[in-house]
C-alpha cells in the first residue's frame, strides 16, 4: 500500500465564535475579571500572542483562572479555609485583535498554598494560569503568567521546575501607565513560551 500525503490545513478558525460574547463588535466585558468593589491591586493585563516570526496571531482565543488578592480560588472545591471575593469571578475569556492582542481588568492574585504536600504551610507566587486556543493546536495549551520583581518568584515550586533561562517566557513585565502589565505569549520559535503537560 502506498502512502500519499495529504495537504496541511489548520483547525478552525472557531475558536471565538460564540465563546466570547460580543468579540465581533470589539465588547471586552468578558476580560472584565474584577468588579468595581473587588479587592486588591488592579491589574491591566495586556496578552499579546506571537507565532514563530513573532507576528500576531488574530485569531486565537485567551482564557484566565486565577485567584483573588487573598489567594482565594472561587469554586467551592477550594480547599484554602478563605471566602471568596464576591466581587471578583477569578474567570476571563477574550479572543485576540488584529494586533494578537487581549486585555483583562483583574486583580494581582494573593499566594496560593504549594501543591507538594511536602510543602505543606508554603506558597505558590501569584500567577494567573492561562489556556491558549489558536490554530494548529489540536488541544489547548496551558502556561501560567508570573510578576517580574516579585520575591515570591524566587521560591516558587513550578517556576522552580523550568530551566532558569527559560522562565523570563512566563514573566509579565510592567507597562508604560500605571496598573499595566504586559506579557507576550510566543506559541512557537526561538522565544517559545513554556507551556505545561497537564
Amino acid at each position: 500500500m502506498d502512502l500519499i500525503p495529504t495537504a496541511i490545513q489548520p483547525i478552525g478558525p472557531f475558536y471565538h465564535f460564540a465563546l466570547t460574547p460580543g468579540w465581533e463588535t470589539g465588547d471586552n466585558s468578558a476580560g472584565v475579571m474584577a468588579g468595581p468593589d473587588a479587592r486588591g491591586e488592579r491589574v491591566r493585563l495586556t496578552v499579546r500572542v506571537l507565532d514563530r516570526d513573532g507576528s500576531p496571531v488574530t485569531n486565537a482565543m485567551i482564557e484566565l483562572w486565577q485567584a483573588d488578592a487573598g489567594g482565594k480560588y472561587n469554586p467551592p472545591a477550594d480547599p484554602h479555609a478563605k471566602t471568596a471575593d464576591p466581587a471578583f469571578k477569578g474567570f476571563g475569556r477574550l479572543a485576540t485583535d488584529d494586533q494578537g492582542l487581549c486585555i483583562f481588568e483583574t486583580v494581582k492574585p494573593g499566594p496560593v498554598p504549594a501543591m507538594t504536600p511536602g510543602l505543606k504551610g508554603q506558597f505558590q507566587a501569584p500567577h494567573i494560569n492561562v489556556s491558549v486556543y489558536a490554530p494548529g493546536l489540536l488541544r489547548r495549551a496551558v502556561t501560567r503568567i508570573y510578576f517580574t520583581g516579585d520575591p515570591a518568584n524566587l521560591s516558587d515550586e513550578v517556576l522552580g521546575l523550568v530551566p532558569e533561562d527559560r522562565r523570563p517566557t512566563l514573566l509579565a513585565h510592567p507597562g508604560a501607565e500605571a496598573r499595566a502589565w504586559n506579557f507576550d505569549l510566543h506559541l512557537t520559535g526561538p522565544c517559545e513560551t513554556v507551556f505545561f503537560d497537564v
